[in-house]
């Protein structure tokens, strides 16, 4: 038997999936997150790490490192819509990839 290890990098998805579903915002500095006093980083988009920005990491302190980055609220509903459909993709093709957590 022939295996093969799939690996999908889901670090920037949330960033993805904004950039996807709102094209202007394509190939610009993305960061997914909360924006009051307290908020962070949930998800960076690859353009906004050049500039140092990551997951976790306190709003404030991405903006200070790139100040023109486009913010948005996360959509949690919308995530998991397009995980749902992503899932089954890995899963039909890897072998044990329905240890996926639910």
């Amino acid at each position: 038997m022939r295996r093969a290890v799939l690996h999908v990098d889901m670090d920037a998805f949330y960033a993805s999936v904004e950039q996807r579903d709102n094209p202007e915002t394509a190939g610009k500095p993305l960061i997914v997150g909360g924006t009051n006093g307290r908020g962070v980083v949930a998800a960076a988009s690859y353009e906004v790490r050049k500039y140092g920005v990551h997951s976790a990491m306190p709003m404030s302190t991405a903006l200070r490192l790139c100040p023109h980055a486009i913010c948005v609220q996360p959509r949690m509903a919308r995530y998991k819509e397009v995980s749902a459909r992503v899932r089954p993709i890995s899963r039909g093709d890897t072998p044990g990839a329905g240890a996926f957590p639910r």
